[in-house]
């Protein structure tokens, strides 16, 4: 029997023919990183491999770090293993990584979705022997809006708010999904102004050549009363903080695959709820998966043991791999 390609060790998903890791949580000498969230890309590891798209927002996060770049479908060989990045539609610049050991393939999804989102490059389905999957949101009752719908409805809350005289503050996580939000938003309502996390990653990606539209910084100078209308894209944990307090009278809303419970959204205590995900929903986890050609399908942060369960019903080899990814966690603390 072969040597797999990967292995799940205490520090990491572990490669022995290249001698690297894939998001290891624990120091290593070298690091290929899937994207920039604090639950993949973490401090402490002598060498990094990542997009280039990617690597700003590490070096914003991580400081003056060694890391390489790399575009994406790229093969390059490391040591005995052909290694290449390809498009996870997760984030700006987020993959998935192949890896390939004497003609065995084995695929890293990192954290993924299959819906396009008009700001991350589009999920690309890798063929592959095995293939590492998350199961974020892996049970049937998550299932994802339309992207237009989501528009229409956050639209029209951040509308009604404006028209009570209330700023809307929208609770999202300060990469990917803040700015996807800020390109969903129809600019003729009001301004659309910022918590300083989320502009910190906006000027990161804007240097990128990501098109974000205009926003405001709410420093401690702002008065709101001289941006009426506006609607504050923030983190999960400003939201009934002390800096959302200074916003005077508002109405909280929350960006979240977890909005799709009813449970979750009363924990919240917000006044609306978006379901809106950077993971794939039931649907689009399993037509991945199925795109893949794996037959050996190894799930990791989730409901892990009922979508192991469906895939090994579906004829799957599908075994449970404990990590220390967060996937998008349903106390949704933020990663920035």
């Amino acid at each position: 029997m072969k040597n797999p390609v990967l292995t799940f060790t205490p520090n990491g998903i572990y490669c022995a023919a290249g001698d690297f890791y894939i998001d290891p949580w624990r120091p290593v000498d070298r690091a290929l990183i899937t994207h920039g969230h604090a639950d993949h890309a973490r401090a402490g590891h002598s060498r990094y491999l990542a997009t280039r798209t990617a690597a700003p927002v590490m070096r914003h996060r991580l400081g003056n770090i060694s890391i390489e770049t790399t575009g994406y479908g790229r093969q390059l060989s490391i040591g005995d293993a052909i290694v290449s990045f390809h498009p996870a539609g997760h984030v700006p610049g987020s993959a998935q990584i192949r890896v390939e050991v004497g003609g065995e393939i084995w695929v890293a999804s990192g954290d993924y979705k299959t819906e396009e989102d008009g700001l991350s490059d589009p999920f690309e389905p890798v063929r592959c022997h095995s293939f590492i999957t998350e199961s974020t949101f892996g049970l049937p009752a998550f299932r994802w809006d339309t992207q237009e719908q989501v528009a229409q409805d956050l639209n029209a809350w951040w509308a009604s708010c404006a028209a009570q005289g209330k700023t809307a503050l929208l609770g999202a996580y300060a990469l990917g999904k803040a700015q996807r939000l800020m390109r969903m938003l129809d600019h003729n309502i009001g301004p659309i102004l910022t918590h300083g996390a989320v502009e910190a990653t906006n000027t990161v990606l804007r240097a990128e050549g990501i098109d974000l539209p205009a926003t405001v910084l709410v420093t401690g100078d702002t008065n709101i009363k001289d941006h009426p209308g506006a609607i504050v894209l923030a983190p999960p944990s400003a939201l009934g903080s002390a800096w959302a307090r200074k916003l005077g009278p508002h109405s909280t809303g929350f960006a979240s695959g977890w909005m799709r419970l009813r449970g979750i959204r009363r924990r919240r205590a917000v006044d609306r709820g978006f379901v809106v995900s950077d993971h794939a929903d039931w649907t689009g986890l399993n037509s991945a998966i199925r795109d893949t050609g794996a037959e050996n399908i190894y799930v990791t942060h989730g409901y892990t043991d009922i979508f192991t369960r469906h895939l090994n019903e579906k004829g799957y080899n599908a075994s449970i791999v404990t990590t220390e990814f967060q996937g998008e966690d349903a106390d949704e603390a933020d990663m920035p």
